[in-house]
């Protein structure tokens, strides 16, 4: 007669211990995470505001004027056919040349600015 009883599976500790490492694994990558992500968002942002630049300065010397409002410049045909904003962000509603463009409420917190 064999009395030996076999158990399979683990033990409360070692799922303790996995558990652990898990929660640390964790903990190290969420905060990476959302730096990457703050950055390609930033990077997104400023890449929008250029495109906004660029088509102003287009503008301007199309119709050489020193301002315009961004729904001139914004539109199925005009200069720039859509801004997709990335983060609820806010862009100027008018641009001057030669004045710095600020983009605001970046993720509802951040501010960018673009001098172009």
């Amino acid at each position: 007669m064999n009395n030996k009883s076999s158990s399979k599976g683990f033990t409360l500790v070692e799922i303790m211990i996995v558990v652990v490492i898990i929660g640390l694994l964790a903990a190290m990558a969420i905060p990476a995470f959302q730096k990457v992500r703050q950055s390609s968002q930033d990077k997104a942002v400023l890449n929008n505001a250029r495109q906004l630049s660029a088509a102003a300065d287009q503008y301007f010397l199309e119709n050489g004027v020193s301002t315009v409002a961004s729904s001139n410049l914004v539109g199925a045909s005009n200069y720039v056919k859509a801004v997709n904003t990335v983060a609820s962000e806010t862009y100027p509603a008018g641009f001057t040349q030669g004045v710095t463009i600020t983009i605001t409420g970046i993720a509802g917190v951040r501010t960018l600015t673009y001098a172009p």
